[in-house]
């Protein structure tokens, strides 16, 4: 079994790469070999009896993605892509990578004549106002930011290429993972973990937006979980509807708090300091709220099932299982 990740050097990616270190296997096949793609270098993990390859450089480069599957890999995870924010600061760069670098990705795929199994990280962010109180899954994608066009075109390029025969490809809909580790990206979306990861930490969180703010959530564990689940999957139970919104836990911000303070104190939680953010807010204000993902969960996908359920897993896996101060 040989595998390609892209965007192998971040968060979620480094996540999967330790996963599949520690499980040796994928789709019930032995792991033979890993082909690590990113901007920056990947950390190459330590597997026995694994041919660990690092590629480095921009998937829309002339010949890139072409190099990348020269090896026809059986498992392809795309996770390669630039967040939100600076989508949509760049609108130059936010379609050369998320849209460009994923077809480019896609056709080398077409052009090398095999068909391997392709997992793209897609987002919530496909789906625009208004919205009703629950989102079904045939609430039709219109998104409101430039991230959230170009991942709904590459929805499109997956379904199309997959329905062509040309690989097998399964879209996930990644809710907002928190919490996330490490430090602040130029994700819109940030503040969802900042608020919990640096106050956890013994540091101060800026809260941009109200409260009241409605949004669906996942950990980083349940990222993983959702990537190899939907490598093994069986493509004709999915049929050819191949984007699938993940399941996750649906929270007010003011939800998201109160919880951090059942688990750590109210002096933790103290350590938020509001401070509306204009231009965050224009953006989250557009995003979508709570989801059914009746679909997904038929087809075995499972999250959390409570935002206290998110914050003990970041302590646990992060923070040692201890917290600041």
């Amino acid at each position: 079994m040989r595998i390609l990740i892209t965007g192998a050097a971040g968060m979620v990616g480094r996540k999967l790469i330790a996963r599949l270190a520690k499980d040796g296997t994928l789709r019930g096949g032995k792991i033979t070999a890993l082909d690590l793609h990113d901007i920056v270098p990947p950390q190459a993990p330590s597997m026995d009896g694994v041919s660990v390859t690092l590629h480095t450089g921009d998937l829309a480069e002339a010949g890139a993605t072409e190099r990348l599957v020269a090896s026809r890999p059986d498992a392809v995870f795309h996770l390669a892509g630039i967040v939100s924010g600076e989508a949509e600061a760049n609108f130059d760069l936010g379609y050369r990578v998320n849209l460009d670098g994923t077809r480019a990705l896609f056709d080398a795929i077409r052009l090398a004549g095999f068909a391997p199994r392709v997992v793209f990280t897609s987002s919530i962010a496909v789906f625009g106002a208004p919205f009703p109180d629950v989102i079904p899954d045939e609430f039709h994608p219109t998104p409101l930011t430039s991230y959230g066009t170009q991942k709904q075109m590459s929805e499109a390029l997956l379904a199309d290429y997959s329905r062509r025969g040309f690989f097998d490809g399964i879209g996930i809909r990644l809710p907002t993972i928190c919490v996330r580790p490490g430090k602040p990206n130029k994700a819109a979306s940030g503040f969802f973990s900042g608020i919990i990861r640096e106050p956890l930490s013994g540091h101060e969180a800026i809260l941009p937006v109200p409260r009241s703010v409605v949004h669906t959530h996942a950990s980083p564990r349940s990222a993983v979980n959702f990537l190899i689940h939907a490598a093994g999957i069986d493509g004709n139970a999915v049929g050819p509807r191949r984007n699938l919104t993940m399941p996750g836990v649906a929270v007010t911000v003011g939800e998201q708090i109160e919880a951090l303070e059942r688990i750590a104190g109210p002096k933790v939680a103290g350590l938020i300091r509001e401070e509306p953010d204009a231009t965050i807010w224009a953006i989250v204000r557009g995003w979508p709220t709570r989801f059914e993902a009746r679909r997904s969960r038929e087809l075995g996908f499972s999250a959390e099932k409570s935002f206290d359920e998110i914050i003990r897993a970041h302590i646990e896996d992060e923070l040692g299982g201890k917290i600041a101060g």
